[in-house]
């Protein structure tokens, strides 16, 4: 996938105009001012998973943020968002919290992320289709592609959080359902997947309501809203890319996050490389912006992230009792 996906993104452009374009960009500042977006993102992110926790046991803020700078950096370094497992491993193995149960904690905050992002989109693309001219045959092009784009993103942001919500609400109706599919298969396996199972809801204790949910659509907000569309207004700022007025830009910056969103969740190489490109060059381009800064700035944005966030997971690393050999074997 990241092969196909790197070809896409650079087909046809050349790479020579590319390196020219990160030259000429403002890269420095563009450093300087988006890591510490990332790093408060890391930071956001532990104070909602405590939340998201905290129905099966309070954990210190320091220890989420440990493991989830560990899973950034894992996914920065391994394939397969293999990060994930990590994070996942590491909060069990220093809470005693079971493994299944963490795992739903994630499930849950990747779903009110995708939530979360795809409506930033949504919301993006109504409005271009809004203010989008139409002429004497009708809307434009480009308004037809974006309302088309709105019909696919609404069953895509709701499917996920209505199966949480299902296995929360209806636990033993999904579970005799699941059952019943693996009566072919051994009754030890049938009885660990059930338990397992089991776990996992628990970990979806978050959706029974309260306080706390307010506490996790705001810290969602600040993750999405501020440390994740700082970075990409930077990046246009840097390359001197010109969508319109101040809150043109602002809605390109969310539609692209949504992409991101969606590129990112794609099985891949090491540090979403290949997908991550291609979300720039798939949105900017249509918007009238240069192949080669829509790639150059894909390029950049993408390694201060990965330089930030897995410089990060390495000091951790070198000041935790986790070892390399761990965070390959965890997960496993």
């Amino acid at each position: 996938m990241t092969g196909i996906c790197v070809w896409l993104a650079v087909r046809g452009i050349p790479m020579a105009a590319v390196v020219e374009a990160i030259r000429e960009s403002n890269f420095w500042s563009l450093l300087a001012l988006s890591a510490p977006c990332y790093l408060l993102s890391v930071y956001f992110r532990a104070l909602r998973w405590r939340h998201l926790v905290r129905p099966i046991a309070e954990v210190p803020r320091s220890v989420l943020y440990r493991s989830t700078a560990l899973g950034f950096m894992a996914n920065n370094l391994l394939p397969l968002r293999v990060g994930e497992l990590v994070r996942a491993w590491s909060l069990s193995r220093d809470t005693r919290i079971p493994l299944a149960s963490v795992v739903g904690t994630i499930a849950l905050e990747r779903v009110l992320d995708a939530v979360t992002v795809l409506a930033m989109a949504l919301g993006g693309l109504a409005y271009l289709v809004a203010i989008a001219p139409t002429g004497p045959d009708g809307p434009s092009e480009l308004a037809r592609v974006l309302g088309e784009g709105s019909k696919f993103l609404l069953p895509v942001a709701a499917t996920p959080l209505l199966a949480l919500v299902a296995l929360r609400l209806a636990p033993e109706s999904v579970i005799s359902g699941i059952s019943i599919c693996m009566r072919p298969l051994p009754t030890g396996f049938r009885s660990a997947a059930e338990a397992g199972l089991r776990h996992f809801i628990a970990g979806l204790g978050a959706l029974r309501g309260g306080s706390h949910l307010l506490w996790i659509a705001l810290h969602s907000i600040l993750i999405w809203l501020v440390t994740g569309t700082g970075p990409i207004l930077l990046g246009f700022q840097s390359f001197g890319i010109d969508l319109g007025g101040a809150w043109e830009t602002l809605v390109h910056a969310w539609i692209l996050l949504g992409a991101l969103g969606a590129a990112v969740a794609i099985p891949s190489a090491p540090g979403f490389i290949g997908p991550y490109q291609l979300a720039f060059t798939a949105v900017l381009v249509p918007f009238g912006v240069a192949k080669t800064t829509a790639l150059a700035m894909g390029i950049v944005v993408w390694f201060v992230f990965w330089l930030t966030l897995t410089v990060q997971g390495l000091v951790y690393l070198a000041l935790g009792r986790t070892s390399r050999f761990e965070l390959r074997r965890g997960p496993e």
